[in-house]
């Protein structure tokens, strides 16, 4: 059910008035945004979400590689996004670990054009190969970044992540598609991939496969959708959807639920861009 406007406006003159958790109509925002997590964290979420991409794997590594190149193309029309990060692993033959472990520059440059608006295939070639770098020197994607957590962020660990990734020789343009939040980006695509790895529950949507990080120290993946919502109830006050922006909606997020505050990013997307809330 939509939230009539008076209400909204309610929920936003909370926060800017700076009620406290124990005041009863901010209680109540919290309730609606849990009810909204319960409705849109469900299974049938997965179908028209990049999510389903690794959701075609069983094997961790398969599951870690396939979503890490679904969220890195996850921009655009989603009907786009699904086909062409199906179309991705129909290049890796269905086997993205085996194919990147196994296969030399040569199979890489091998498996035909690619392009996803501004992605193409000399980034994805690219990726292919720092990829296999990771997975063959470096311990993995887990590692990289439980090696570099903080105790309440992994922003610095994307950041570390970004060095690592381009250690081999590249073109420039491929940076672009890797994210830095220390260059004040709100790294939207990772931190939605770190949430598919990290977080767990028993609804069946992300994986949890990662147990060497808390979920307590995930960020919202910031969009449009997510933003404008959490502006709209007022939750969320910087107008850039950029680094200081995610560390303003972690600071209420994480208030609202201090072990699993990213479970909120079905709220406020599914608000947004489901249900056209604002």
């Amino acid at each position: 059910m939509l939230v009539r406007f008076s209400q909204k406006r309610r929920f936003a003159l909370l926060f800017f008035g700076g009620e406290s958790m124990n005041n009863s109509p901010l209680y109540e925002l919290k309730e609606f945004l849990d009810e909204k997590v319960e409705q849109f964290n469900r299974p049938y979420f997965i179908e028209c979400d990049p999510i389903s991409i690794p959701h075609q794997f069983t094997e961790k590594q398969d599951i870690e590689i396939a979503g890490f190149l679904a969220a890195t193309i996850a921009w655009g029309n989603r009907k786009m996004i699904l086909r062409n990060a199906n179309r991705i692993m129909e290049l890796l033959d269905h086997s993205p670990y085996e194919f990147i472990m196994n296969s030399s520059d040569d199979e890489f440059q091998g498996i035909g054009s690619f392009v996803h608006r501004t992605f193409n295939s000399t980034d994805l070639f690219y990726f292919l190969k720092a990829l296999r770098h990771i997975y063959k020197n470096k311990g993995g994607l887990e590692a990289i970044f439980s090696n570099s957590q903080t105790t309440d962020s992994l922003q610095p660990a994307i950041h570390e992540l970004h060095k690592i990734f381009f250690e081999l020789p590249h073109e420039k343009r491929t940076e672009r598609h890797v994210s830095d939040p220390y260059k004040g980006s709100s790294a939207k695509k990772l931190n939605m991939y770190l949430r598919w790895m990290i977080r767990k529950d028993d609804n069946g949507v992300d994986f949890g496969i990662w147990d060497s990080i808390s979920p307590s120290i995930l960020s919202c993946p910031l969009d449009i959708h997510s933003g404008n919502v959490a502006r709209e109830l007022g939750i969320l006050k910087r107008k850039q959807n950029d680094a200081k922006a995610v560390a303003e909606l972690d600071v209420i997020l994480r208030s609202f639920d201090a072990e699993d505050p990213v479970k909120y990013d079905f709220a406020l997307f599914g608000l947004g861009a489901i249900e056209r809330f604002c």
